[in-house]
């Protein structure tokens, strides 16, 4: 799937930027910036939505999380963590880190650099 030129639906009355507030992640050859369970990439005048592709560097299989790293933390919509798209699902972002919920467990889903 080509997402690079997939406008985004809804409102977007900022534009997103090094002040905008929002997390800046490096996704390929670009920065996006993740809004409100979507990854934003400025486009000209819209804002592109963008996916997290599944490779090698961010699988999308079970590969739990080492010890206990949430200390009873579940992810969810309102967990703290930001919502990240990968792939046909969403994964959250814990310190620098892809985490997916998977049952009893969260699994690792890769790296994702901050910019």
């Amino acid at each position: 799937m080509d997402d690079r030129h997939t406008p985004h639906t809804g409102d977007h009355p900022h534009e997103h930027g090094d002040d905008c507030g929002h997390t800046a992640v490096r996704h390929g050859d670009h920065v996006d910036y993740l809004h409100d369970g979507h990854l934003h990439h400025p486009h000209g005048d819209h804002v592109d939505d963008h996916v997290i592709e599944v490779s090698a560097t961010n699988p999308d299989g079970c590969a739990p999380v080492a010890g206990d790293a949430h200390g009873g933390h579940e992810h969810g919509p309102d967990c703290g963590h930001e919502q990240v798209p990968h792939g046909d699902h969403v994964d959250y972002l814990v310190d620098g880190r892809l985490h997916h919920p998977h049952g009893d467990h969260c699994d690792d889903h890769g790296p994702l650099e901050t910019a």
